[in-house]
């Protein structure tokens, strides 16, 4: 299993619950970036990808300790999962995203329902967050 995760949310916030347990169970690996459109959905963004977008969405790759078992838990965060509500408003799925290093694959939660009357992020970043965080 890859064990890789490409965040640019909510669990780059070590003041979160989820990306506490994150940071804790995880290694920084890389700034990194992806060719997306960035939606507001209140307290929490949601990534497309979209390889047309006019530009690309910034975050961080997390390198995982145990992949199985965090994956598992942040799934529960994000609502993804046969157990969760149906349509899962986040689902996992792999991505290439590139650093400065080159273009690597990882995991990504993308959001997973409509975009309308959804306002869009510009600029790539999240209001708020820094993605700095190591």
């Amino acid at each position: 299993m890859n064990d890789l995760l490409f965040v640019y949310g909510t669990l780059l916030d070590d003041k979160n619950k989820y990306g506490a347990y994150l940071i804790d169970h995880s290694k920084y690996f890389a700034k990194a970036s992806l060719s997306a459109r960035l939606f507001d959905l209140g307290y929490y963004p949601g990534a497309v990808i979209d390889a047309d977008a006019p530009g690309k969405i910034q975050g961080v790759l997390r390198k995982i300790d145990d992949p199985e078992t965090v994956l598992g838990v942040l799934d529960i965060y994000e609502g993804f999962g046969i157990d969760q509500p149906q349509p899962n408003e986040f689902v996992r799925v792999p991505a290439e995203v590139e650093t400065a290093q080159g273009t690597v694959l990882s995991w990504i939660y993308v959001y997973n329902l409509s975009l309308e009357n959804l306002p869009e992020i510009t600029g790539g970043y999240f209001a708020g967050l820094s993605h700095d965080r190591s």
